[in-house]
């Protein structure tokens, strides 16, 4: 009886063990901290600081800080969206398109 208990026991633990692995595997760092995403998303957490700090140096009004804030939004939005369609990572061209358009919001800020 004691033998069949630690053989179950065995089993139960092999099982679990086999789940976790395969549930870890899923779920790859690669497709949450591409390199590409990364840089994009890095990208707009920069603009975003240059926002603010424009706005509190009176550089620009309350109005552009938002449109600008907004601009930003739609691009985080095109990045998550290009994202989804490839398993979590960009692109190159993606990326490419994406960094041509922060550039336009990049240029806007502070001038």
């Amino acid at each position: 009886m004691k033998l069949s208990f630690e053989i179950a026991l065995a089993a139960v633990g092999a099982l679990t063990l086999l789940t976790a692995a395969t549930g870890a595997s899923a779920q790859t760092p690669w497709q949450h901290h591409h390199p590409r995403r990364v840089e994009v998303n890095h990208r707009l957490a920069n603009q975003d600081r240059r926002i603010h700090a424009e706005r509190r140096e009176g550089e620009i009004t309350g109005r552009q800080a938002h449109a600008l804030h907004m601009e930003d939004r739609g691009l985080r939005g095109q990045e998550r969206y290009f994202a989804s369609r490839h398993n979590g990572h960009l692109t190159r061209a993606e990326k490419h398109r994406l960094n041509r358009e922060e550039n336009g919001v990049s240029g806007q800020i502070g001038r």
